[in-house]
């Protein structure tokens, strides 16, 4: 499943988290640090240093404002949350194909979270920048992600993606990854289907009975595919 998560950070945010990670300029290391053998040779952009203290200060703003998301929360199911990692591209700076890696270790705390759902977080408006479009390869083709600033895009760390070169100013974003409490997308994507549903009922004052027993169905299923 591929959503756009609207409005994690207002505009005015984003842009304020944009200008001090711009302003950061020894944090700024190459991209290749945190790639891995099959990401590295394809990887040209510039990253914020993992574990600075702007990285960690910023990276608990977004997980907060994340945690208070109901869509995100809805969609991904989140069990744990890797510390996000902030991108620059710029001057023809891309990410060519690849696909995450599966399992990755928190620096510092030796925690290993499963890469079931990525995130990419955008903090540049898209006005502001050429090129650099996410392009994510699923089951029902290729899609091309670029959205305003603040918003967020989540999607299967399965898909094969690449970021395309940036042809004209700065494409700044957040990029982290989450282990669902729902390994399987296919199964959290039907979770998230009846959560809409039920959502649409309570709005619309539809039948009691009937929402009981989606709501019933809805925490069944999430405690038989849920992993903690």
């Amino acid at each position: 499943m591929i959503l756009s998560i609207p409005g994690v950070l207002s505009a005015e945010d984003a842009a304020a988290m944009r200008s001090r990670l711009e302003a950061a300029t020894d944090s700024w290391v190459d991209g290749r640090a945190t790639a891995g053998y099959q990401g590295a040779p394809v990887k040209r952009n510039q990253q914020i240093a993992e574990g600075s203290a702007i990285s960690r200060e910023l990276g608990d703003v977004i997980v907060g404002a994340l945690e208070r998301h109901p869509l995100f929360i809805s969609a991904v199911l989140p069990n744990r949350v890797y510390p996000p990692l902030f991108n620059r591209y710029e001057g023809g700076m891309h990410f060519g194909s690849h696909v995450d890696g599966a399992i990755r270790i928190v620096p510092g705390h030796g925690a290993r979270v499963r890469t079931d759902v990525s995130i990419t977080l955008f903090l540049s408006r898209p006005e502001d920048y050429d090129g650099g479009e996410l392009v994510i390869e699923d089951t029902y083709g290729v899609q091309e992600v670029k959205l305003p600033a603040g918003h967020a895009i989540v999607y299967p760390a399965t898909s094969l993606h690449q970021v395309r070169p940036v042809t004209r100013g700065a494409r700044v974003s957040s990029f982290f990854w989450a282990q669902s409490l729902v390994r399987d997308d296919a199964q959290r994507a039907l979770l998230f289907d009846l959560d809409n549903s039920i959502q649409r009922l309570n709005a619309t004052n539809g039948d009691e009975a009937a929402k009981r027993s989606l709501v019933g169905c809805y925490h069944n299923l999430l405690r038989m595919w849920s992993e903690t």
